[in-house]
């Protein structure tokens, strides 16, 4: 989710949900609930707070991404397949695909946590285009 102020948000969301976020960095706050079960990340976008950035799932596999990608294909859903990629702190299997109100939805497995958002030879946070800064949002123009 999109925040103004990632401060004002983690303690709120540390306020309702009654936990720390599980990894917390310049501009990014992840928190990880047992009770109930949710993965809520959130984003400093100034201008753009309150909004949704993308919605996602996590499985317990690489192979279940991939199957998933497999399964997506056969209902002829355009997918976007990101393997191996650091984003959001972490380098992760993932596949992207939008729905029909234009809502992307990633399917993914966080393979291991990166000290950086982008991974090795990538922009500073700040310095990424205003398009890109959608945290891994995948890219339509290369959907597959």
């Amino acid at each position: 989710m999109n925040v103004e102020k990632l401060d004002e948000a983690v303690a709120f969301y540390s306020k309702l949900f009654d936990t720390q976020p599980a990894k917390l960095k310049d501009g990014y706050a992840n928190f990880a609930i047992a009770e109930p079960s949710l993965k809520l990340v959130l984003l400093e976008n100034p201008g753009k707070g309150g909004t949704i950035n993308h919605l996602g799932v996590e499985v317990e596999s690489s192979e279940k991404v991939h199957a998933e990608i497999a399964r997506l294909a056969g209902e002829g859903m355009f997918t976007e397949e990101q393997i191996g990629t650091t984003c959001c702190f972490a380098t992760q299997d993932k596949v992207w695909l939008t729905g029909p109100a234009g809502e992307r939805w990633e399917i993914y497995k966080v393979l291991a946590d990166s000290d950086t958002f982008w991974g090795e030879n990538a922009p500073a946070f700040g310095d990424v285009p205003a398009a890109e800064e959608a945290c891994c949002a995948g890219n339509s123009s290369t959907a597959k």
